[in-house]
């Protein structure tokens, strides 16, 4: 690891190499307090870059342990995005567009059953807080708000599939699909998009208008 390296980007190398660590163990990696070792952890954890657990042991006090979540594992270089859109500008190539679209609304249908396990609430607020739920730990970084009586903001702040959705919108538009679907509510807006240039995703969700 260089010298140079942050002390935040040392702790997720450290955590990527070993898994699990405790503060004792950061601290004889670091060669710090534990004081700033645990003010470091407290902002990766805020960044939803880490997490903890308690490890109970045979003798002596429980120790707590932190890992990486699905989203600092996402902090490592990997080629999976651009493998993914290679092969589906192969697929395009020798059967079409048609297909592409085809395989989204396949993945759509899979994730439609697999929300739904989950999506059991009558209440719309409820259901909106268990997709965010979900969406994050998809690692889609979601936050959500209620601005006015059953009138929803959902924002996602990361894409894992941004580079997918740049180059299919299809990808976009399964995904407004799914929610309408798994929130049961076909007042879904899409006012921002990552794809198309925006800062984050943002929906507009209100309750199904009864005619």
């Amino acid at each position: 690891m260089k010298k140079t390296s942050s002390t935040k980007d040392q702790i997720l190398h450290l955590l990527k190499k070993h898994k699990k660590l405790s503060v004792v163990d950061l601290e004889a990696f670091l060669e710090i307090t534990g004081m700033a070792v645990r003010r470091h952890l407290n902002n990766l954890e805020n960044e939803r870059l880490i997490e903890s657990e308690t490890i109970r042991k045979n003798m002596g006090r429980p120790v707590q342990v932190y890992f990486l979540t699905k989203l600092g594992e996402e902090q490592f270089p990997k080629s999976y995005s651009n493998m993914t859109v290679e092969f589906l500008e192969d697929i395009e190539e020798m059967n079409g567009l048609d297909m592409i679209d085809t395989l989204f609304q396949n993945r759509e249908k899979r994730l439609e059953k697999k929300y739904m396990e989950r999506m059991d609430q009558s209440d719309l607020k409820d259901r909106v807080a268990e997709l965010v739920d979900i969406q994050n730990e998809n690692g889609y970084m979601v936050d959500w708000t209620e601005k006015d009586k059953g009138t929803f903001e959902l924002i996602e702040y990361n894409c894992p599939i941004f580079e997918v959705a740049r180059k299919y919108p299809k990808a976009c538009s399964c995904e407004h699909s799914l929610f309408q679907k798994v929130l049961k509510t076909s007042e879904i807006e899409q006012v921002c998009c990552m794809s198309k240039g925006g800062e984050h995703c943002k929906y507009i969700i209100k309750e199904k208008i009864s005619l």
